[in-house]
């Protein structure tokens, strides 16, 4: 007889410990980072919580920048402005070029019509809730052209006037006037060079140089906390404003004077229409918001006493109005 076969003992694989002990690395390494950031840098964080949910969640993820950055590709697109408008990024947030020869009348602050509903667009997508913590500074640039008028003696008004009117424009579509900032920089950071290496102009350059630059940077968590107690404050005061602006009821408004009602005696007439005429005396007495002085609520309760020795149920409603009034 043959001897039964010896079982085959199977060791359980261990290799999930690897992966396991990757992840805790990873989220270890996170949490180490968080309690390390002296100044929280935004857009670096949003960096990596979106490459950790890409690498480690396994799920696509847009930072907040990133979206603003494709909505803002989405209005230049909308508006056909592509020719005039370019939308890129730096290290802090996005970055919207604006042609100055296509936004501003020449040697002039004012903007074209055309450029007008193109920023309006755009404050309108700035002025949103996803986008409201997000600073927006202006920058005004000039070519090395020298202007001299009495509007603008050099090209540093010029500059600091054209960022200024797209602030204003901002601020007119609501967008927080605590977000933004207006710069000149006059021709002091060109784009390109505006001469050549013989000193000549060249001007495909100085018209590129030309320019109105919108950086749209997050805000920094101490400016975030700032803003959003500026916020509430501001939403206290309008709420206070708007209370203080409703005119409370008036007198009159409390105490009409009714017609006569049918089927009243005599008696209950002549009551009615010195219950009226108490009201008149509460209406001649009482400020615009219906207060009366203590010494005025004293005098016409004694009149209303007076005439409680004639109170009948046909005038009870008129009794008690004028009682409530006078016990506020």
């Amino acid at each position: 007889m043959a001897a039964p076969l010896k079982e085959e003992i199977v060791e359980e694989s261990e290799d999930w410990l690897v992966t396991y002990a990757d992840a805790i690395t990873l989220l270890m390494a996170f949490f180490v980072m968080l309690l390390t950031f002296a100044e929280f840098d935004i857009p670096a964080y949003e960096e990596l919580t979106s490459a950790l949910a890409n690498n480690v969640g396994g799920r696509e993820a847009q930072t907040t920048t990133q979206s603003l950055k494709i909505d803002v590709q989405d209005i230049v697109y909308e508006m056909q402005a592509d020719q005039a408008v370019q939308v890129t990024s730096d290290e802090k947030g996005v970055v919207i070029d604006l042609d100055a020869n296509a936004f501003f009348q020449p040697a002039s602050a004012d903007l074209v019509p055309a450029a007008i509903p193109v920023l309006a667009k755009l404050s309108e997508t700035l002025a949103s809730p996803n986008y409201e913590l997000y600073n927006i500074a202006v920058e005004g640039h000039t070519d090395d052209g020298q202007i001299s008028t009495d509007k603008f003696p050099s090209n540093w008004e010029l500059s600091s006037q054209r960022a200024s009117s797209v602030v204003r424009l901002f601020e007119s579509n609501e967008v927080e006037r605590a977000r933004l900032q207006a710069r000149g920089y006059a021709d002091t950071r060109p784009k390109v060079p505006n001469r050549d290496l013989q000193g000549k102009p060249i001007p495909e350059n100085r018209a590129t140089n030309r320019r109105v630059v919108l950086r749209l940077h997050p805000m920094s968590l101490q400016e975030r906390d700032e803003y959003m107690l500026a916020q509430e404050i501001k939403r206290e005061r309008e709420a206070a404003k708007a209370a203080a602006s409703v005119k409370p009821p008036s007198a009159e408004e409390l105490l009409p004077i009714r017609a006569m009602p049918d089927g009243l005696s005599e008696q209950d007439r002549q009551t009615k229409l010195a219950l009226e005429q108490l009201k008149r005396d509460i209406y001649a007495a009482a400020n615009e918001s219906g207060q009366l002085q203590p010494s005025d609520v004293q005098r016409l309760k004694q009149t209303l006493a007076t005439l409680n020795e004639v109170r009948t149920d046909n005038l009870e409603g008129i009794y008690a109005e004028i009682e409530r009034f006078l016990n506020r």
